[in-house]
């Protein structure tokens, strides 16, 4: 059922139920980026769409996009703290060439490739996958990389919802979103929207 390009209040467990029916309208192998703020917990999304989605014949793997992120020498080039860096954590050539290219190519897929705290190599092998996989890919800043997936939700709150769920040590991480509100505009580009300003009461787009 389509709700056209307004929001409306939904249940979120009933929104994964409805994400999870289009996702298995989707032929073969389906890529899903599941992108927000890590305040939204775009993870737990993805966590939580695996279960429907075996019950509906499809296998489910959740890839975490920060074990794509790119060497800390890298990604801390300017500090800690810089947000222009932060803007540029995921390495996206990485996420593609070992995960998104390969499921269609050859049904394969590398699960993680770098601890995102001690930034060693998590030393995974590469996973073949089922018939009809569904990989979902969960993290920050996933939209507006020419990235090939085939379904995008994006889980959106305004920047007052966020400046109130961002635990203080990450405040400084703010204005990226602020920055990728502005330029990607991810709740115009993506397929599904999930609102949670307030989290007990959502609203979706798309579904």
């Amino acid at each position: 059922m389509s709700l056209g390009r307004h929001f409306v209040p939904l249940d979120l467990d009933v929104a994964i139920e409805r994400l999870a029916d289009l996702i298995e309208r989707s032929p073969s192998f389906v890529r899903v980026a599941i992108d927000g703020p890590p305040c939204a917990q775009p993870e737990v999304l993805a966590e939580a769409l695996i279960e429907p989605l075996r019950f509906r014949g499809r296998p489910g793997a959740h890839v975490r996009a920060e074990t794509f992120w790119r060497d800390a020498s890298l990604r801390l080039e300017y500090g800690r703290h810089d947000v222009e860096s932060y803007r540029t954590w995921l390495d996206a050539g990485a996420l593609r060439r070992e995960v998104l290219d390969p499921l269609v190519a050859s049904g394969t897929y590398l699960p993680s490739l770098r601890d995102p705290r001690t930034n060693r190599s998590t030393r995974e092998a590469v996973r073949h996958a089922e018939p009809g996989t569904v990989v979902l890919v969960s993290g920050a800043l996933l939209l507006g990389q020419e990235l090939p997936f085939d379904r995008t939700v994006h889980l959106t709150m305004s920047a007052a919802a966020r400046a109130r769920r961002t635990p203080e040590h990450e405040a400084w991480t703010l204005p990226a979103f602020d920055a990728y509100d502005h330029d990607v505009e991810p709740i115009r580009v993506a397929d599904v929207v999930i609102k949670l300003d307030d989290p007990k009461h959502p609203a979706v787009r798309g579904l």
